[in-house]
Formats: structure tokens, C-alpha cells, sequence
């Protein structure tokens, strides 16, 4: 059988009210030759009568079902099985513009040297209406890509497609990093190729404070800081400790983990300045993680992330009375 030049790979966990427009706008490409993997994670309501129904009337669908294991489990499956040269992600709530992967499939085969290659995104409301509030324009070419690796949103990671051999090549997507395996791989990609952005907007991105994003922002911070860590070492010749690794250990354990001092406390600045604008995470784990970051500050001019009194005031607004106190506490106290 001759392999397809794309393999779609939709993990869904409970979707079922997204699912059948996710799945339709897959069918509806213009661009049609492709295979599209299913993992139904675990999906407890109605995803997996959905996804069989569209299976069973388009060979082109595989569906996979299996107890939950999440999603880095589940894509690194499809990873495994596919057969296209080209790996198109999407999630189960999103919708496909018609010519998403015509135009990402003319993109990969003009410019061998790019092996990722994403759009700029609509962003919709849990209901499918356009957000006029929420707009990324992520960058468009190599550089600017590169260029925003440290700094802001290179991708989305719902609208790629990406070489399949490149992604086999850097092992997939790492366990450690949950939340955030979507930037572990873009460091890593870097590394070997050029990404890129089409300037269209191909993919209609459903954006709502349940996702993971918002549900999980401290952790996304910290796995970021250490993703961009392990980077670093890379780059500079060294192993990367966190090779092989299923999750991220504790901050104050990063010093032994990377075989020298000072990285917990940079690691713990730099999480501190990301998650300031985020009462929640503010207000729960990451309140003990900034105490730290003060107590260890308290001697060093410039040294403590600024805007630390600000985010009292921001936990206050928020309907965070006592968090607030207790951040205002350790600020008095360093």
C-alpha cells in the first residue's frame, strides 16, 4: 500500500461536543491525502461512538482507543505508527480551515531545509464564536522563530506540521515535560532544522480558561525554565540531565540534578517573573516557590524580580485576600 504524505494525529479526550466539526474539517481538506490517527485517551463521554462512526465511513481514519494515559503517551503512539511523511497535529476541538494542509504540504516540499511549519491562528470561544480580545500573531519566518524561542509564542502547536523523520529523530515528545512538551520539542527541533509560520490563518483554535494553558500555568513555567536549561547544556557540549527522565524533580533538587549551584535559585527567579500576572498560581503553589526566591534576595540589590508588591495588589483584586497577606508578609520580611 502506498504510504500517504500526511498522518493526522488527533488525540481526543472527551471532546464528543467539539469532535464531529474537528473531524469533519479534517475530511474536508483539499489536500486529501492523508491518514488520520484517532487516539481516544480514555474519553468518558460519548468521543468514542463519535469517532467510530466516522471511521467507519472513511477508510482513511484509524481509531485507536485506550485507557487514558495522556497526552504525551498518546501522541508519541501515532508517532510510532504513522506512516506519512509529514505529521499534521490537531486537537479534538479545533477546526481545520480547508486549505490548511495544501498550503503546509506546498511549504515543506519548496523549502527542504524547514522541518516545522505552523499558521497563524482564529481563536474562538468555547461556543465557536471569534475572540476579537484574544490575537497572536506568531512570527512568520526561520529567524523570527528562532529569534522568539526565549521570549514569546513561536507556535502553535495545534496548527503544525512537521517532518516526520526529524521528529522520530529527537526521540518524540518528552514525559518530563507535561504541560509544555510542545516547547521541549521546538528547542530541541532548533537545534536541527528551521521553523516557520504561513501567514494565514488555516486553523480556527478554541481558546477557553478550562485548557491546560490556564489550569497549569506554574507548571508550564517551571517545565519551560528547565526545558530551556537542558538546551544550554546541549548547546555547550554537555548531557542533557533530563534525558530520560518521566518527571521534573522538586527546584530545590536541580542543583545536584545539573552538577552545580545557583541553578534552582535562577530557575526559581525565572518561574517567579513568568507566573506574576497569574493569581492563581500566585495564590497556590507558586506562593511558597516566590517566599523563597524573596528570602534568598533579601541582601542583593537588583538581584529580586521586579514587581513582586504589584502582584499583592493584582492577589487582592483578584478575591485573594489571604494570599495576598502572605506574599505582602515575606516581602516585609526580606
Amino acid at each position: 500500500m502506498t504510504s500517504p504524505r500526511i498522518t493526522v494525529a488527533l488525540s481526543v479526550y472527551n471532546n464528543d461536543r467539539y469532535l464531529a466539526a474537528a473531524l469533519g474539517s479534517l475530511l474536508a481538506q483539499s489536500f486529501g491525502d492523508f491518514e488520520l490517527l484517532v487516539v481516544n485517551d480514555g474519553s468518558t463521554d460519548g468521543s468514542r461512538a463519535i469517532i467510530d462512526a466516522y471511521a467507519a465511513r472513511d477508510p482513511r481514519i484509524r481509531a485507536i482507543h485506550q485507557p487514558n494515559r495522556g497526552l504525551i503517551p498518546s501522541l508519541n503512539r501515532m508517532i510510532a505508527e504513522a506512516r506519512g511523511e509529514y505529521i499534521a497535529r490537531m486537537d479534538g476541538d479545533d477546526i481545520a480551515l480547508p486549505e490548511r494542509f495544501a498550503r503546509q504540504v506546498a511549504f515543506l516540499d519548496a523549502y527542504p531545509d524547514h522541518g516545522v511549519v505552523g499558521t497563524r491562528v482564529i481563536a474562538i470561544t468555547e461556543t465557536g464564536e471569534p475572540r476579537a480580545d484574544w490575537t497572536i500573531d506568531h512570527p512568520i519566518d526561520a529567524d523570527a522563530v528562532h529569534a522568539a524561542l526565549e521570549a514569546g509564542p513561536l507556535l502553535c502547536h495545534p496548527s503544525v506540521m512537521m517532518r516526520r523523520s526529524l521528529v522520530t529523530m529527537v526521540g518524540g515528545y518528552r514525559a518530563a515535560y507535561r504541560h509544555c512538551e510542545d516547547y521541549d520539542l521546538w528547542l530541541r527541533l532548533d537545534e536541527r532544522t528551521r521553523m516557520a509560520n504561513l501567514p494565514e490563518r488555516l486553523l480556527r483554535y478554541r481558546y477557553s480558561t478550562t485548557q491546560v494553558s490556564h489550569r497549569h500555568v506554574l507548571a508550564q513555567h517551571y517545565g519551560a525554565a528547565v526545558a530551556r536549561l537542558a538546551r544550554a547544556e546541549r548547546i555547550a557540549g554537555r548531557p542533557d540531565p533530563t534525558d530520560g527522565w518521566d518527571t521534573l524533580p522538586p527546584v530545590d533538587d536541580l542543583d545536584a540534578a545539573f552538577g552545580r549551584a545557583g541553578v534552582a535559585r535562577a530557575i526559581r527567579a525565572e518561574v517567579t517573573r513568568g507566573i506574576l500576572y497569574h493569581p492563581d498560581s500566585l495564590a497556590g503553589d507558586g506562593l511558597p516557590l516566590i517566599a523563597k526566591h524573596v528570602r534568598e534576595t533579601r541582601s542583593e540589590r537588583g538581584a529580586r524580580v521586579p514587581g513582586l508588591w504589584r502582584a499583592v495588589a493584582r492577589l487582592a483584586r483578584s478575591g485573594k485576600p489571604v494570599a495576598a497577606m502572605r506574599l505582602a508578609k515575606a516581602l516585609v520580611r526580606g
